[in-house]
C-alpha cells in the first residue's frame, strides 16, 4: 500500500468519522483522535511519518485563520485582562512545571524536558474551537477560551524556540534575549499579519468577482503565514490577527453572494482539514512508539502524569487570577462561583499546534550529533495531546452541563427570534414611508404591486417568528420586488449591526442571522 493511497484512505475515514460524530452529537476531534489510533495499530497500515511543513504550512494556517475569524473585537476587548494573564503568566508556569516533572520522571535532559514543556504549554485554537462549537457558552466565556488559545501560541511559540537553541548549541537562556525575542516575533506577527488585512481589504473591495474573491479569501492566511515567516517573525500570531481583523470586517468587503460562497468554500475546508489532522494525532503515536530507544518505554505511565501535570497547574492558576479578577470588578456584589473557572479549566485541551511544534525539532544538535530524546518528546507530546483531546474532549460537555453555566437551547432562540423581529419590523417601518407612488416612478408599473408582495414577505417573517413556522415563497420575484427587497435587506443588515455594536446581541447571533440575510439577498440575482 502507498503512501498516497494511505492519505486518500485517511480522508475518507476522517470524513466519514467526523460526519458520524455531527450526527450522534460527539466531539469530533475527539472521536478523530481514538479512530486515527484504531488505524494505527493494524500491522497491514504502513508507518506514517509526517514532515514539519505538512502541518505548520499546510495545515495550520487555514485553520488557525478561520478559527480567528469567529471572534470579535468587541468580544476581545471585554476579555482582554483576562487572556493577558493566561497568555503570559499560564504558559511560562506550564512550560517550566512540565519541564521541572518530565524532567524527572523520564530519560530528558533538562534542556529537552524544556523543549517538551514549551511544546505543551498552550492550549490548541483549533481544538479549542471545534470542540466548543458544540457547546452553547456564553459570548464572554467562548471569547476568553477562543482568544487565550489563540494568542498563547506566540509565547509558547517564543520559549519553543529558546528551549531548541539551548539544546542543539548548549547555550544557557537569556532573560533579556528571550524578551527581546518575543518582541520580534510576537509583535513582528502582529504588525505582518495587521499588513496583510489592509492590503487583502483594499483587493476586496475593488473586486467584484466572486471565483477572485474566495481564491483571494483562501489564499490570504497562507500569504500572512509566508511573509511572517520569511522576515522572521511569527507566522502563526500573523494568521491569527489578519484573521480577527478580517473576520470582524469580512461583511463590508464584499456583496451577499460573494459572502455565501467564501462561507460554504471555507465551511468545506476546514472541514476536511479538521478531519484529517485530528485523525493524523492518533495514526502518528503508534509510529512514534516504533522509534524509542530502550530506556523510554515507560511513556504509557509519563503520559498521564504529564497531562494530570497540565490540568493540575491549570486548575491552580484560573481559580486564583479567577478570584482575583471578580474580587477587583465585582466586590460586595455577587459570590465568586468555582463553575467559569472549573470549564475555563478542563476547555484547556492541547491539539495541532504542539504536534506540528514537536514534528519542527531538529534531529541533531551543532556538533551533528543526534539530538538526545527527539522521539520520546515527540512521543510524550503526541500521547498528551491525544490523551486531552479524548479525556477532556468527551468528559467537557458533561461539566459545561453540570456547571450550569452554557446557554439554553431556549435563550438563543429567544435572541434569534427578538433580533429578527426587531430587523424585520426596522425594513417594514421603512417601507411604510414609501408610500408615495412617485417616489418609486423609476420602478415602472409594477412598483405598487411589488411594494405589496414586499410588505407581505416581511409581515410572514415577523408572524413566522412569533409562531415558530418557516415558509419560503415560491414565486420568483420581479424585477421591482428584487430592488425593494435588497434594499430592505441593507435595512435589516445595517440594523442588525447597530444592534451588535449596541453590545444588545451576541456575535453568533449576528453571524447567523447576516448569513440567513446574505442566503436571501442571493437568491434575489437574476438567473441566466
Amino acid at each position: 500500500m502507498t503512501g498516497l493511497t494511505v492519505v486518500l484512505l485517511l480522508v475518507v475515514l476522517a470524513t466519514a468519522v467526523a460526519t458520524g460524530a455531527r450526527r450522534w452529537s460527539l466531539p469530533a476531534p475527539s472521536l478523530l483522535v481514538v479512530a486515527g489510533l484504531v488505524v494505527g495499530l493494524m500491522p497491514w497500515v504502513p508507518e506514517v511519518r509526517l514532515q514539519p511543513h505538512v502541518i505548520s504550512v499546510l495545515v495550520l494556517p487555514p485553520l488557525l485563520y478561520a478559527s480567528a475569524g469567529e471572534i470579535s473585537i468587541r468580544d476581545l476587548r471585554t476579555v482582554w485582562r483576562s487572556v493577558t494573564g493566561l497568555v503570559f503568566g499560564l504558559v511560562l508556569a506550564s512550560a517550566v512545571v512540565v519541564g521541572y516533572v518530565a524532567a524527572v520522571i523520564t530519560p530528558l535532559t533538562a534542556a529537552t524536558a524544556l523543549i517538551l514543556g514549551s511544546v505543551l504549554a498552550s492550549t490548541d485554537p483549533v481544538a479549542v474551537t471545534a470542540l466548543g462549537r458544540r457547546l452553547s457558552l456564553p459570548p464572554r466565556v467562548q471569547a476568553l477560551v477562543q482568544a487565550e488559545s489563540l494568542f498563547n501560541d506566540a509565547t509558547s511559540l517564543v520559549l519553543y524556540k529558546v528551549a531548541v537553541a539551548t539544546a542543539v548549541t548548549g547555550s544557557a537562556i537569556s532573560v533579556p534575549g528571550t524578551a527581546l525575542q518575543f518582541l520580534v516575533l510576537a509583535g513582528g506577527g502582529a504588525l505582518m499579519g495587521a499588513a496583510v488585512a489592509a492590503v487583502v481589504t483594499l483587493i476586496r473591495r475593488r473586486t467584484d468577482e466572486p471565483m477572485l474573491e474566495t481564491v483571494i479569501a483562501l489564499v490570504t492566511p497562507y500569504a500572512s503565514y509566508v511573509i511572517a515567516e520569511q522576515s522572521h517573525t511569527s507566522g502563526v500570531t500573523a494568521v491569527i490577527v489578519s484573521g480577527v481583523v478580517l473576520g470582524s470586517t469580512g461583511h463590508q468587503l464584499s456583496d451577499a453572494s460573494v459572502r455565501v460562497q467564501i462561507h460554504a468554500v471555507y465551511d468545506t475546508v476546514t472541514f476536511l482539514l479538521e478531519s484529517v489532522v485530528f485523525a493524523l494525532i492518533g495514526l502518528e503515536l503508534p509510529s512514534a512508539v516504533r522509534h524509542l530507544a530502550r530506556d523510554e518505554h515507560g511513556w504509557p505511565l509519563w503520559v498521564p502524569a504529564i497531562a494530570f501535570t497540565l490540568l493540575a497547574i491549570r486548575l491552580l492558576w484560573i481559580f486564583p487570577l479567577s478570584a482575583l479578577i471578580h474580587r477587583r470588578h465585582w466586590e460586595g456584589e455577587s459570590r465568586l462561583s468555582w463553575r467559569l473557572p472549573a470549564v475555563l479549566s478542563w476547555a484547556g485541551t492541547r491539539g495541532v499546534m504542539p504536534l506540528a511544534a514537536a514534528l519542527a525539532i531538529p534531529l541533531v544538535t551543532h556538533t551533528g550529533a543526534p539530538l538526545p530524546h527527539r522521539a520520546l518528546v515527540l512521543t510524550l507530546t503526541t500521547g498528551t495531546v491525544a490523551l486531552t483531546l479524548v479525556f477532556q474532549g468527551f468528559t467537557l460537555a458533561p461539566v459545561v452541563r453540570r456547571s450550569g453555566i452554557a446557554l439554553e437551547p431556549e435563550h438563543t432562540a429567544r435572541e434569534e427570534a427578538r433580533t429578527r423581529r426587531h430587523i424585520a419590523h426596522t425594513a417594514l417601518d421603512e417601507l411604510r414611508q414609501l408610500g408615495d407612488p412617485d417616489e418609486l416612478a423609476d420602478l415602472g408599473a409594477a412598483a405598487q404591486a411589488a411594494l405589496k408582495q414586499a410588505r407581505r414577505h416581511l409581515e410572514a417573517r415577523i408572524h413566522q417568528v412569533e409562531d415558530a413556522h418557516h415558509s419560503d415563497p415560491d414565486a420568483r420575484p420581479a424585477d421591482a420586488y428584487r430592488e425593494i427587497r435588497r434594499t430592505l435587506i441593507a435595512i435589516e443588515a445595517a440594523e442588525l449591526q447597530h444592534l451588535y455594536e449596541a453590545n444588545k446581541i451576541s456575535n453568533a447571533t449576528r453571524r447567523r442571522i447576516q448569513h440567513e440575510l446574505d442566503l436571501e439577498e442571493a437568491s434575489l440575482r437574476p438567473r441566466d
